[in-house]
């Protein structure tokens, strides 16, 4: 019972530390430091708890239109291990990977393919984004979900494979590339990627690195610029930044400049479309106002489109919840998409 109460304790504590800009260094003291990798372990432990728990719902929530399945891959990038030469070292990282494939769609036919990236720098794909992914489904859309590298629910071990804007952007090309090659309905001409924050982040990455690979690609309120990220956000995140990517960003500007999009943006060669919001609570209207301007410079004015919302209700989450205002801000994604996909056909 006391170990329960401690779990359901957790998340909670969770959110207090962030409050306070992160969590606080670590304690001299042997004991103290003993009982939080304790906590960290049962935390880790709870979130594998909750994963199962959810794996399950999204069945209840879609298995009606929808086969739902959970899948096992390797990503091309490596396992990152503390002996580089030790057994095993070289490995392809196993991932895991939601597939949705539309139940109306016959086994003959083909649709196209919307690679589903989720949120969170150490999030993952959950049964709260399951109304979006009804919404593609019932277009005719086949939805692969891939849990890359730090993503959570897989224990601490998995957590510590984050690679923020290296090979996490690997995982998700690997897992498009695995759908390709074995879910046999989908149309290989019809493949474009989706996201917000953190998935939008990866969205934009995937076109820059791979643009023959996506037809079109949407972003919305993407982290865009980490250099100007690091100087409006507190010093317990920067440290949690300069822990995944080994240096400061004073230390290392063009380290955090190349895993930036607004760095790549003459590389584009993809349709995109970008949305941000006025009063963005976590993603600063700054940060993507930044790489419209880079895209601009870059003379990419035909191949994306861009909406600034004016303060729309729902902050950083305006166009996920379940509003009569978010439904019609998802519409016009959805009539981006479907003038390059054309779900249905």
């Amino acid at each position: 019972m006391r170990k329960l109460s401690v779990l359901l304790f957790l998340p909670f504590l969770s959110l207090a530390l962030a409050a306070q800009g992160g969590p606080p260094q670590a304690p001299a003291n042997p004991a103290v430091a003993a009982v939080r990798q304790a906590s960290q372990g049962e935390r880790a432990e709870f979130q594998e708890i909750q994963k199962t728990e959810d794996d399950v719902l999204w069945r209840l929530e879609l298995g009606d239109i929808a086969h739902v399945d959970k899948v096992w891959i390797p990503s091309q990038a490596p396992i990152r291990m503390k002996n580089p030469t030790g057994q095993g070292a070289g490995n392809p990282l196993l991932i895991y990977a939601y597939t949705f494939i539309p139940k109306k769609l016959a086994p003959s036919a083909h649709a196209p393919l919307l690679m589903y990236i989720h949120e969170g720098v150490h999030g993952n794909m959950n049964t709260s984004q399951a109304h979006i992914v009804r919404e593609l489904i019932e277009q005719g859309y086949i939805v692969v979900a891939p849990e890359y590298r730090g993503s959570t629910g897989y224990g601490a071990g998995f957590e510590s494979q984050i690679d923020y804007g290296g090979n996490e952007v690997v995982d998700v090309h690997s897992t498009r590339d695995w759908a390709l090659e074995n879910l046999p309905q989908v149309d290989p001409a019809r493949v474009a990627i989706v996201g917000w924050s953190h998935g939008g982040f990866q969205a934009l990455m995937n076109i820059f690195r791979y643009p023959k690979d996506y037809v079109c690609a949407y972003a919305g309120v993407p982290v865009s610029d980490l250099v100007m990220r690091m100087g409006y956000k507190s010093q317990g995140y920067r440290d949690i930044y300069s822990g995944f990517l080994g240096k400061t960003a004073d230390q290392d500007p063009m380290e955090y400049r190349r895993r930036s999009p607004y760095f790549h943006a003459a590389e584009l060669q993809t349709p995109l479309l970008i949305h941000t919001n006025t009063n963005d609570e976590d993603v600063n209207v700054m940060e993507v106002e930044h790489l419209i301007d880079a895209l601009k410079a870059a003379g990419k004015q035909s191949l994306f489109q861009y909406k600034i919302y004016q303060n729309a209700p729902g902050g950083h989450y305006f166009n996920r919840i379940d509003t009569k205002f978010a439904r019609q801000s998802r519409q016009e994604i959805y009539d981006f998409l479907a003038k390059y996909l054309h779900p249905g056909q």
